[in-house]
């Protein structure tokens, strides 16, 4: 294969094009957040995904669980922690059975503002995808995206 291969040039486009979907994508529901509920997506994405933590076998994720559920590094994850423990939106306590392991629940407040965002975060996604939708190189996408199932936890 040749850098100027069809095959090659082809998935090329593909990834442009999936890149443009996702920064448009982001740039949407981020400002939407923003301005609605001073939350980052990585931030909406952290309480979305610790708020679904259970209390039964494996139901408490580790902080390597929750950095690669929301793609993020470890040491990114601590510091998005942080923040949101500094407002009072989640809180850290050390595991019963292993006393070097650390959790992370989402508080009262945390789960509140994040009913509060939910609905904002879908319209603006919404939004994006309907507005994507009318471009003919990322339609495609947008319809991939729309058949996706929820990814088991």
């Amino acid at each position: 294969m040749t850098a100027t291969d069809p095959a090659l040039t082809a998935l090329s486009q593909g990834w442009i094009a999936l890149s443009l979907l996702h920064g448009k994508i982001e740039t949407r529901v981020e400002r939407a957040l923003q301005s609605g509920h001073r939350l980052s997506v990585r931030e909406f994405s952290l309480l979305d995904v610790l708020s679904r933590q259970h209390n039964g076998p494996g139901g408490h994720l580790q902080m390597k669980q929750v950095a690669d559920a929301v793609g993020l590094s470890q040491s990114a994850t601590t510091r998005l922690v942080t923040r949101l423990e500094d407002r009072g939106l989640l809180t850290r306590y050390l595991c019963d059975t292993d006393r070097r392991g650390i959790y992370t629940d989402v508080t009262d407040d945390g789960l509140v503002l994040l009913a509060e965002a939910r609905p904002t975060n879908d319209s603006a996604l919404r939004a994006a995808l309907d507005e994507a939708a009318r471009n003919p190189e990322l339609a495609p996408l947008v319809r991939a995206v729309e058949e996706l199932k929820a990814i088991p936890a």
